[in-house]
């Protein structure tokens, strides 16, 4: 029975932000042990830190030295850099901060591209002191995008209520109409229907198109990408069986609730497809990699500085990423039988 549980990787992102203390407090509950073997990629001091700070002293973390070591009827911990001198500060941002995030995301890559774990789940960053030689990227997406040789991914923000991905991620918004283009969204609208079918289970998925302009360009008055971009392309999926739908205007659209009648919302931009879902999902809403060969979740919140060492930071995002991981293994899993 235990083989059969995935391992899912976590990690620990920037210690001065929450990401321990959601961490900690999504692990505590033994009962996650029944579904999957959770191993922390992080820091032993970090840790011993956050569990004091918590009242968490009588609960124990497994301290392994590789994930050749792993405990599957524990909660386990490898610590990936130095931590001697590490002085904890919540809140404060510091570059040793981003230094041990970034050494705790590359371990915890190297077993996922190994096969040694089966998923990561990543806490919240600073994605500007984790900047260095080797991480170049405005955030993980970009990241894992290139470390698993993928030619394009999706943002797929994912809750029980709704789904949203985007077109076009974490660029300026001034360059968002260049950046959209008929390959492009048809890259990104063919990532959404697999990853729906392959990693959700969702046969037949229903997708809705957001338009770029106000009003979905009111027939050319306030732009045409809609006429020029997105209606053709769309067509083209229509002709092949799938159920696409749209443009439609991004205000009526979240206003009228209209993603309820759809397994999925596509947004042209960051913004238009993340401002309404957090405000609909953001206790139980998880950031979700598609298009990659490997399986990657993170919550859908960033460090929160401001309550970082506060013992007041919710959990839900943090477990929700770990059950979405979990199933998605299993969906993959069920969909090569």
């Amino acid at each position: 029975m235990e083989q059969h549980k995935p391992i899912i990787g976590i990690t620990l992102g920037d210690y001065n932000g929450i990401g321990p203390e959601v961490i900690l407090k999504a692990l505590m509950n033994n009962r996650i042990l029944e579904i999957c073997t959770p191993v922390i990629y992080g820091s032993q001091r970090v840790f011993g830190f956050y569990r004091k700070a918590l009242d968490l002293k009588d609960w124990t973390l497994n301290n392994i030295n590789s994930i050749q070591q792993v405990n599957h009827k524990l909660t386990n911990l490898i610590s990936c850099f130095d931590d001697k001198a590490t002085d904890v500060t919540p809140g404060k941002v510091t570059p040793e901060a981003g230094e041990g995030a970034l050494a705790c995301l590359q371990r915890a890559t190297e077993d996922l591209k190994s096969g040694a774990i089966d998923a990561i789940v990543t806490a919240p960053i600073n994605k500007h002191n984790i900047q260095s030689e080797t991480f170049k990227f405005p955030g993980h997406t970009e990241y894992f995008t290139e470390a698993f040789e993928a030619k394009e991914s999706l943002m797929f923000l994912v809750s029980d209520v709704l789904r949203v991905g985007v077109v076009t991620g974490h660029i300026p918004l001034g360059k968002v109409r260049g950046a959209i283009n008929q390959e492009k969204l048809t890259q990104k609208l063919s990532l959404m229907l697999n990853s729906l079918k392959n990693d959700f289970g969702i046969q037949k998925p229903k997708i809705a198109v957001l338009g770029l302009n106000p009003h979905a360009g009111e027939d050319g008055l306030l732009g045409d990408e809609e006429k020029t971009t997105i209606i053709p392309v769309l067509e083209q999926f229509k002709k092949k069986g799938n159920l696409v739908f749209g443009p439609f205007p991004a205000d009526g659209f979240f206003g009228a609730a209209q993603f309820k009648h759809y397994d999925a919302v596509l947004a042209m931009y960051h913004d238009q497809g993340l401002i309404p879902f957090k405000y609909i999902s953001f206790e139980n809403g998880v950031n979700f990699t598609a298009g990659l060969s490997a399986v990657r979740t993170s919550p859908d919140h960033g460090t929160a500085y401001d309550i970082a060492g506060k013992n007041t930071a919710s959990e839900s995002s943090m477990l929700h990423a770990i059950f979405t991981a979990i199933d998605v293994v299993k969906n993959r899993k069920e969909a090569l039988v």
